[in-house]
């Protein structure tokens, strides 16, 4: 990931983007972001990027987003950097899993420990790519 285009980041909208989604969804996505909050709790929480809830630390590449949430039928989704989905696949066996993007089936409980250690695992991987010059 080249993260060479710096786009503008504003936050908020994280909690607007929740309420847009399906009700039974909406607390799934409130645990995802908790968990996010929980580790990272001085990120950045913005909709700016993708259209849907991301955080990210300044001074990083790929404007330091490190983690996205977002549903979409019939998958509840955690975004993180690659190669975090595909380092922990034992844990992930019953989700659908790309490069970047993690799908836990709707109608499964949301782990908040697990999130928690794939946002670790994202943050590090971000931290391990160059620091920007601003």
């Amino acid at each position: 990931m080249s993260g060479t285009t710096k786009k503008t980041i504003v936050p908020g909208g994280a909690e607007e983007y929740i309420l847009e989604c399906p009700q039974d969804i909406q607390a799934k996505l409130k645990v995802i972001r908790a968990a996010i909050r929980d580790v990272a709790p001085d990120a950045i929480e913005t909709v700016s990027y993708f259209g849907i809830p991301g955080y990210c630390y300044e001074g990083y590449d790929y404007n330091g987003m490190f983690a996205w949430f977002s549903y979409k039928k019939p998958y509840i989704r955690l975004h993180v950097r690659p190669p975090v989905p595909q380092d922990h696949a034992a844990e992930l066996k019953d989700c659908k899993i790309s490069t970047g993007i993690i799908g836990f089936p709707e109608q499964d409980e949301v782990s908040a420990p697990l999130i928690k250690r794939l946002v670790l695992a994202s943050l590090a991987e971000m931290k391990k790519g160059s620091k920007t010059h601003s």
